[in-house]
């Protein structure tokens, strides 16, 4: 059996050979190590190839005190990466949909749980926050940054702008597309405290709505059902959540008939929602993202680095195993940032 190492190396080499083989959205498990998954890999040596939930491409999770980490490392430089964030988990629902509309690019995806939740943060400490968080992204050569969650997007969003030396791209509630799909003329905006109570969004909601009425709703309670798992680990228990949260919305407001899911964590419930209240129209925030990221993407490796911060409540571990219990190739490394 090769090395790792040399392994990579004959990869490599392979890659100039007229008898090199694509091989793509796969993962190889090599030297009984894994995983590389190659969105763009040519290779003439043996492999075990299995299948990948994940669209994510071409991470290597190996032992980072291997004393073949440093020079893997140096392999595995990124090319013109771009940064997404947010508090935890939510924002690995945008790498996926990155990830697959952008294969090659190259991305950052911080999770900074040591942040979470930005929904009981006051408007200057999530600035301070997000602030911190895109400085670091900056600082590993991201040149443009996805603030991947509704809450810092529509409170402090410009002042993010402003301090920040690279293009950050926010999140925002589809409102004006839900009043589009009502037939009622009432929907909702779920999300955390610190969004759903500003004045910056009410303002946002006030200039989309049209005629339409637009209720504001307070969904931190859900968003810990994601960031602790318990939608992974303890399904029957978030239905039970979810469903009894989504009766008492509808018993004090019972013509909404589309509800926005203004939180990244939130469309991870997507399909509890959907059992708690099948007649309703639930929407994602995610998809004016990509048009504005376009222009700041280029064609790298295709590869994701994934790091996170840590607090005595949510472990570095906990996080990844829940990577893997999502199905994707992803380990995060940990990273801490120095508060001011």
């Amino acid at each position: 059996m090769l090395p790792f190492k040399s392994v990579l190396e004959t990869m490599a080499w392979s890659s100039r050979t007229s008898t090199s083989r694509l091989v793509t959205g796969w993962l190889l498990r090599i030297s009984g190590l894994h995983s590389w998954a190659g969105s763009a890999v040519y290779c003439s040596i043996a492999i075990d190839v299995s299948s990948l939930r994940s669209p994510t491409r071409n991470f290597i999770d190996v032992d980072q005190n291997s004393p073949d980490w440093g020079w893997l490392r140096k392999t595995m430089e990124l090319q013109r990466p771009v940064g997404i964030f947010d508090a935890g988990i939510g924002s690995y629902a945008i790498v996926e949909r990155v990830r697959a509309a952008f294969p090659a690019q190259d991305i950052v995806y911080f999770a900074d749980r040591a942040s979470f939740p930005y929904g009981a943060k006051t408007p200057q400490q999530l600035l301070a926050s997000v602030q911190r968080a895109t400085a670091y992204l900056q600082a590993q050569g991201c040149v443009a940054v996805v603030l991947a969650s509704n809450a810092p997007s529509v409170v402090v969003l410009e002042p993010l702008r402003a301090a920040a030396g690279v293009p950050v791209i926010g999140i925002f509630p589809p409102v004006a597309e839900a009043v589009r799909r009502s037939a009622s003329g009432k929907v909702a905006v779920l999300g955390v405290r610190s969004m759903v109570g500003s004045a910056a969004m009410q303002a946002y909601a006030d200039v989309h709505r049209g005629d339409d009425e637009v209720v504001l709703v307070n969904a931190s309670a859900l968003v810990d059902l994601v960031e602790n798992f318990a939608f992974v680990h303890r399904p029957q228990e978030t239905q039970a959540a979810v469903s009894g949260f989504i009766a008492e919305l509808r018993a004090a407001h019972p013509q909404v008939d589309v509800m926005t899911m203004s939180s990244t964590h939130l469309p991870w419930l997507k399909p509890f929602f959907e059992a708690a209240a099948p007649d309703v129209q639930f929407l994602d925030p995610a998809d004016g993202v990509l048009q504005e990221l376009a222009p700041h993407t280029s064609a790298g490796g295709g590869h994701t680095r994934c790091v996170a911060t840590a607090s005595a409540e949510l472990s570095l571990d906990d996080f990844n195993t829940a990577l893997r219990a999502l199905g994707t190739p992803l380990q995060a490394e940990l990273v801490e940032l120095a508060v001011d």
